[in-house]
């Protein structure tokens, strides 16, 4: 099902579908960065990811209390954009062999998944507090608050903590 289908009629529908489809996304991230820390190299790197990989469980969580309260049952809707997101970090990955490469590319992946995040959040965020749905705001506002914060731990690893000057590095002796 698309994003704009006949089964929208209102905006609590669309809200709905939203959450169907952030939900299908943290759970296919449950399922794809194992992959991601099993990859990585750069200890920071690693740590970051299976931190964030614990925050999602909870996010997850967050979610299904989100459906509770709106009297839903939690479920997930297929979600394209999620889907390709994935598929493109695991053929970039598959496509990369020095290590040191292959982790600024996890981080270039890891943040594109969470701009996603934080561009359903906060959108969800906002047709909640449109529709008066405060009691689902502060579940959203956390995980959306945990996405922004994921983000710059990725950014700090790639900028502070090696990851870009290590990649940048092996291409320079490679080449020479």
């Amino acid at each position: 099902m698309g994003f704009f289908t006949k089964d929208i009629k209102s905006m609590e529908d669309l809200l709905i579908h939203g959450l169907q489809d952030i939900y299908y996304a943290e759970q296919q991230i449950l399922k794809s960065l194992p992959t991601m820390i099993e990859k990585a190299t750069n200890k920071d790197l690693v740590a970051g990811l299976k931190a964030h990989l614990e925050e999602t469980r909870k996010q997850v969580e967050r979610l299904e209390k989100v459906f509770a309260k709106l009297g839903k049952e939690p479920s997930g809707t297929h979600c394209p954009a999620i889907d390709g997101l994935i598929k493109e970090a695991d053929e970039t990955a598959g496509e990369i062999e020095d290590k040191a490469v292959l982790d600024a590319a996890i981080v270039a992946n890891a943040q594109a998944v969470e701009h996603y995040e934080m561009c359903r959040y906060g959108t969800l965020i906002a047709w909640a507090e449109e529709l008066g749905h405060d009691e689902i705001v502060r579940f959203l506002t956390t995980n959306l608050n945990e996405e922004k914060a994921a983000n710059t731990k990725l950014n700090t690893v790639a900028l502070r903590k090696g990851v870009n000057t290590k990649a940048s590095n092996t291409k320079a002796s490679n080449a020479a």
